[in-house]
């Protein structure tokens, strides 16, 4: 899993079957220390909890489309869940 900030939303009004209803949210990856690390993307949201400023874990690739079981949807980046604390220390 990897870790991102939700910057925003999408809202698409043409979508592949079976991605009705899916939020689709803009993700910035950040490394382990909170520093942007890419350029931002969209992400489904199989958590249904995120939302904008929420610091998530995500995956990519075929993990993230089998993420919405039993449906496999085309998507490249989907967020898994919300980070409540995030300790870093220090060597």
């Amino acid at each position: 899993m990897k870790i991102g900030r939700v910057i925003g939303n999408l809202v698409a009004t043409i979508k592949v079957d079976g991605m009705n209803g899916l939020k689709l949210l803009i993700v910035r990856p950040l490394t382990a220390g909170l520093e942007p690390d890419g350029e931002p993307f969209v992400a489904t949201d199989a958590s249904d909890q995120a939302g904008d400023g929420a610091l998530v874990t995500y995956e990519a690739s075929r993990e993230a489309a089998l993420l919405h079981a039993p449906r496999f949807i085309p998507v490249d980046h989907a967020i898994v869940g919300i980070i409540d604390q995030h300790n870093l220390e220090e060597k």
